[in-house]
């Protein structure tokens, strides 16, 4: 049983990781058609999903190539810090990702956090060597994303929390932050909180979120809109 009746959902790329790491591989290995594929889902043309599997599609890379361009895929500095604190203070992590799971993995391996739950697409490589494939294990119908959030944190309440922190920073992280209970925002999840009415504080970091971490579960914290946060540990 969780004590503190809080579950947090964790976005990863640009929230735990320091940039996007598909992005990154597709900058490095992509080859051409990834850009317009970028330039349709930007557009709302297709769906995350399809963006993303036709854009790994594109890679040309080794699995050494792979490991060694993940070896220098940084973190933010206070993550760690912060899954020790959640964690003493009972309170469960679940990373939710509409990124790549062997990405993730690997470089939460290299700070001692494998162990932590993850829900993102599935990367595996294809045919020929050095083509790569997608799937999507948490997809569900009528969402267009790879990693449906908004399920995940369904799958959460039905776990047993009682309230859910988001904390994400893009458009992946737009839907779900509707269905939660609270949300530590990074950059455009920023004003979509704002417009939305969706409680919220901003954060640049994970400083921020292990400072602001222990008045959200004693209830005091006061988010935008301004308003106090009622969110105390549940009767």
């Amino acid at each position: 049983m969780n004590p503190t009746g809080w579950t947090i959902l964790c976005d990863f790329d640009g929230t735990i990781s320091v940039e996007d790491v598909i992005d990154s591989l597709l900058d490095r290995f992509g080859r051409p058609g990834w850009e317009q594929l970028e330039r349709d889902w930007r557009a709302g043309r297709i769906g995350s999903r399809v963006c993303m599997s036709g854009q790994v599609a594109l890679l040309d890379m080794s699995r050494e190539e792979l490991d060694s361009h993940l070896a220098e895929v940084w973190i933010d500095h206070a993550f760690p810090g912060f899954v020790a604190r959640a964690r003493e203070l009972n309170v469960p992590i679940r990373v939710v990702s509409d990124g790549l799971d062997y990405a993730i993995d690997r470089i939460l391996g290299r700070h001692g956090l494998a162990d932590l739950p993850i829900r993102a697409n599935h990367l595996a490589p294809g045919v020929p060597p050095q083509r790569w494939q997608l799937s999507s294990p948490f997809q569900v119908a009528g969402c267009g994303s790879g990693t449906c959030k908004c399920a995940c944190a369904s799958q959460a309440r039905a776990d047993g929390a009682g309230k859910i922190l988001l904390i994400g920073d893009g458009a992946s992280d737009f839907c779900v932050a509707d269905r939660v209970d609270f949300v530590f925002a990074k950059h455009r999840l920023i004003e979509h909180c704002r417009a939305a009415g969706i409680p919220y504080v901003p954060i640049t970091g994970f400083e921020d979120a292990l400072e602001l971490l222990p008045a959200l579960l004693e209830g005091s914290l006061v988010g935008y809109p301004e308003s106090p946060a009622t969110l105390g540990t549940p009767a």
